[in-house]
C-alpha cells in the first residue's frame, strides 16, 4: 500500500532519540511492506490531492485544531479535497482536525487531561474490525470532539470521551482519539515528561499502562481499513 503519513507534531525533543517520530511509530504499528511517504504539515508540506495513495494517516500533535496556526487551514482544505477519493485515518489531533474540517466541533475539555490506559466500548462491528469487543488503548489529550460532524457515526468511546471513535458515512474515513501507535514505554515516558501539569493524575496513569493493551489489535483494524480501499 502507498500510505501518506501527515506529520502534524513531534514527541518532546528529549524523547525523540529513544522513541523516534510519530511517523516511525505508525510505521511500526502498521508494519513493513508498505510505501510510507511522510509529509511535514507544520512546514507547509501536504500531498498532491490528485496523487495516488491508498490512504493517509493524520498524526497527533500538541497543537489544538482550533489554534490560529498557519498550517491548520491548509490541512483542513486538503482533507476536504481528498475525502471520498482516498482513505483517511485520524489519530488524536488527527481525529479532532478531521471532525472540525468535516463540520464538527473541538474544544478543550472541562474534564481535564485524559492520560494512561483507557477502555473504549465499541457499539458496532465495522467490516474492518475483528469484533466489537472493547479496546484498552493509551490516551493523552485535553481537547475533545464535542460535536460530531453531521455524517459521522460514533462507534466507540467512554464516559470521559463519548466521541472516541468516529466512522464517516462514505466509508472512507475513520478517526480515533486514542493512541494505538504509543508503546507503553513511550506513553509512560510522555506522562513522566508532563508530570508537573498532570499532578496527581500522573502516577495512576503510569500504573494503568502496565495492564495489557489492544494496540496491536487496533493497528490491525487500521491496516485492514486501508487495505479495503485498494
Amino acid at each position: 500500500m502507498i500510505i501518506g503519513i501527515l506529520e502534524t507534531g513531534r514527541p518532546p525533543r528529549a524523547l525523540q532519540p529513544a522513541f523516534g517520530s510519530y511517523p516511525d511509530m505508525f510505521e511500526a504499528l502498521l508494519g513493513p511492506g508498505h510505501d510510507y511517504r511522510v509529509f511535514d504539515v507544520q512546514a507547509g508540506h501536504l500531498p498532491d490531492p490528485d496523487a495516488r495513495f491508498d490512504g493517509h494517516v493524520i498524526t497527533g500533535s500538541p497543537a489544538g485544531a482550533y489554534d490560529d496556526l498557519p498550517w491548520i487551514a491548509p490541512l483542513e482544505g486538503f482533507l476536504q479535497a481528498v475525502r471520498g477519493r482516498t482513505r483517511l485515518v485520524g489519530v488524536c489531533f488527527g481525529h479532532q482536525i478531521m471532525a472540525q474540517a468535516f463540520g464538527g466541533r473541538v474544544e478543550k475539555s472541562s474534564k481535564g487531561w485524559g492520560v494512561g490506559l483507557q477502555t473504549y466500548d465499541m457499539s458496532v462491528r465495522e467490516p474492518w474490525m475483528d469484533s466489537a469487543a472493547p479496546i484498552a488503548i493509551p490516551v493523552s489529550h485535553q481537547d475533545q470532539v464535542v460535536v460530531a460532524p453531521p455524517d459521522a457515526r460514533v462507534i466507540g468511546g467512554n464516559d470521559f470521551n463519548p466521541f472516541g471513535v468516529l466512522a464517516y458515512e462514505d466509508a472512507r474515513a475513520i478517526s480515533l482519539q486514542c493512541h494505538p501507535e504509543f508503546a507503553p514505554a513511550y506513553a509512560t515516558a510522555l506522562i513522566e515528561a508532563r508530570a508537573e501539569p498532570l499532578g496527581a493524575l500522573a502516577a495512576p496513569a503510569v500504573r494503568s499502562l502496565q495492564s495489557p493493551n489492544d494496540c496491536a489489535r487496533v493497528g490491525g483494524w487500521i491496516r485492514q481499513f486501508l487495505a479495503q480501499g485498494r
